[in-house]
């Protein structure tokens, strides 16, 4: 195998096929990068098991790739991250010289690495797996960024780790929860069928990272009963689905409230953001006291110290006492988009909502928690 390719170019279609890798993985070859030049283009595998990529370069101008010779290799991805990113020149040529032994080579520097043998690479099935619906990637970004901050990170309870799609009656609800909050995301969305899958968090970011700001305007997503896939023109990025049964949080969901707290998104994140160096037990809780008169947000520890902070803001109901996690809130905050927000109490241990007063979509639920003063 013998090319040439635009390093930048290279550098990142690396990058974005690492973001699969296992690089501790207990079986060699899914440590590698699989390339394979042919018909004038350039594809790349990575995979770790769970999660697949196929990044495809297709001869153009911009990349300036030139096949010399057809082939495969399969190069241990931390080297190949570590020699595309310091290539000195703008062009380099990539050539098997002695059988895995492969040749990268710029204007002055020169690096021989031996590749792993390509034929141990696993066979991975790229095909489509059941239905396909398209969806725009400013749509799906939106709820990659709306949820799956709230989901866990301990994989405890296996299918809290990832975000829930569930489609009925042509209402995508895309939900992640933790068990201390959730966030939720509902919107209409005009597919005929239905489906009830959780995907990954961990999938859904390197799907952000490495496919919705390519230029592209709609994403194909693929889903069977054990497998999503997500495929732009070159691109797919294919993983499996977590098995067990999402929880039934809409019923944690408060359906009235009794107290209304009207703020400044911004102003919300800047006061709790102010006392978050105020931690007890490594968790920064916040106690927030509300009457008609004023809005009082305190921070406290026997360590620290204290802080406290009148909120410029409006509030109805009445005299409301109530604690919670301030990185929770701000989180959830920071998911909101608008410029004022609403946060919806009903009662000083039940959970409350922040919404948006703009877009009804999207909601953030936190639980709070009981202190004693």
């Amino acid at each position: 195998m013998n090319f040439s390719i635009s390093t930048s170019v290279f550098a990142t279609a690396v990058g974005m096929t690492d973001r699969a890798i296992n690089a501790s993985s207990p079986q060699p070859s899914l440590r590698g990068i699989k390339i394979q030049a042919v018909n004038d283009s350039l594809i790349l595998t990575g995979s770790n098991a769970d999660i697949s990529i196929m990044k495809t370069l297709h001869s153009d101008e911009e990349n300036n790739l030139t096949i010399v010779e057809e082939g495969t290799i399969l190069i241990e991805s931390k080297y190949l991250l570590d020699i595309v990113r310091k290539m000195d020149s703008s062009i380099m040529t990539i050539e098997v010289i002695d059988g895995a032994l492969t040749r990268f080579s710029g204007d002055r520097a020169v690096f021989k690495i031996n590749g792993l043998n390509a034929l141990d690479y696993p066979t991975i099935d790229f095909s489509k797996p059941g239905d396909t619906v398209t969806m725009p990637c400013s749509m799906l970004k939106d709820i990659i960024e709306q949820t799956t901050f709230a989901t866990a990170l301990k994989e405890t309870r296996p299918v809290l780790t990832g975000v829930n799609f569930r489609l009925d009656d042509h209402i995508l609800r895309c939900t992640g929860t933790d068990s201390y909050r959730l966030a939720k995301k509902t919107f209409p969305f005009n597919v005929d069928g239905s489906f009830n899958v959780t995907i990954p968090s961990r999938t859904l970011n390197d799907v952000k990272a490495t496919m919705l700001d390519q230029g592209e305007e709609v994403i194909e997503i693929s889903l069977s009963d054990k497998k999503a896939q997500f495929n732009i023109e070159d691109m797919v990025l294919q993983t499996r689905l977590l098995d067990g049964t999402f929880p039934d949080v809409d019923r944690l969901i408060p359906s009235s409230f009794d107290y209304v707290l009207s703020i400044n998104r911004n102003e919300l994140i800047r006061s709790i953001d102010r006392t978050t160096f105020i931690r007890s037990d490594n968790m920064s809780i916040n106690r927030l006291q509300c009457s008609e008169n004023e809005v009082i947000l305190t921070s406290k520890s026997q360590e620290i110290g204290e802080s406290r902070e009148n909120l410029d803001c409006t509030f109805k109901g009445n005299d409301l006492d109530i604690s919670f996690s301030g990185n929770y809130v701000i989180d959830a905050a920071r998911a909101l988009r608008g410029e004022n927000i609403t946060v919806n109490f009903s009662g000083d241990m039940r959970p409350f909502v922040l919404k948006d007063e703009d877009d009804e979509s999207v909601i953030q639920l936190v639980l709070p928690l009981r202190t004693y003063n």
